[in-house]
């Protein structure tokens, strides 16, 4: 590409278009470098000054369905947490089982007695030792961030909550951390209060090690909605009827059929989800 293209961000933003970034993102989701180089070229062909970043996904994921239905659920992964509203609920559910890989005991929906007021808490995880209270905050738009105000109201509920005892898992115990988790990002002075007053962030990409994309690729917890075979008008239904991950649905060829999704698509997406698993994705 020759000239300076200039795109627009879900934020409103505009920048000049970073091929790099295209190219992280490709590479990440396990396409070859063959792959990429012809995406990124069709792409780059394709471009016109303020075209918004979210037409090159959606033209990015086309090209990368055509060549493979793995590669392209897993370049989804982040939009397909998206799809997870439009309440917060099948995401508070997919943060509990996330925490119940990592050897946490969870519930959903809690409400707990501070010292002042009782608070409705999205996740309680504990181990012998740990007791951790996650505010999760889901959003459906990319360009949306947690902001300083955001961080500021939960450290508050959870300073409430550290002089109370709370019984889990058959014994009392009190608040060890307090998470507050997002699927997309924070800003900046979201971030830097947070590592200020020891309030754990996890957002999209933040920290370095431990956000929430590494999370989903440590766990391989795949939200259904990442799934190429199944339609929207699936994915929605699966999720009203409280089916939030792939092995939800894994075999599950009564339950399918009984949602009215078509028998001949049933083998296409177990076939999907064995290949998301064979893949290590």
């Amino acid at each position: 590409m020759s000239k300076t293209i200039f795109v627009q961000k879900s934020s409103g933003v505009v920048e000049p278009f970073n091929a790099l970034k295209l190219r992280g993102s490709l590479a990440r989701s396990g396409a070859s470098e063959q792959t990429i180089d012809a995406i990124v070229a069709r792409i780059e062909d394709d471009m016109v000054d303020g075209v918004k970043t979210s037409a090159i996904y959606s033209r990015a994921f086309s090209l990368l369905k055509q060549l493979s239905r793995t590669v392209a659920s897993r370049y989804s992964i982040r939009r397909a947490v998206m799809e997870l509203g439009p309440n917060g609920f099948p995401f508070e559910q997919f943060i509990a089982e996330i925490l119940k890989v990592k050897g946490y005991e969870t519930a959903t929906d809690q409400i707990v007695l501070g010292k002042c007021v009782d608070h409705e808490m999205d996740v309680v995880a504990w181990k012998e030792k740990e007791l951790i209270m996650v505010e999760a905050k889901f959003h459906n738009q990319t360009g949306f961030k947690s902001d300083i105000k955001t961080a500021l109201y939960i450290k508050a509920r959870f300073e409430d909550l550290t002089e109370t005892e709370f019984e889990y898992g058959g014994k009392h115990r009190k608040m060890t951390e307090g998470w507050l988790v997002t699927n997309t990002k924070f800003t900046e002075h979201a971030i830097r209060y947070g590592e200020c007053n020891n309030l754990k962030l996890i957002g999209w990409n933040y920290p370095k090690g431990g956000n929430l994309e590494d999370l989903i690729n440590e766990t391989h917890l795949h939200p259904l909605t990442c799934l190429t075979s199944l339609s929207t008008k699936d994915k929605q239904t699966l999720l009203k009827n409280g089916f939030v991950l792939c092995r939800d649905i894994e075999n599950k060829t009564d339950a399918l059929k009984s949602f009215g999704i078509d028998s001949r698509k049933i083998p296409v997406i177990f076939e999907e989800i064995q290949t998301l698993y064979e893949s290590g994705i």
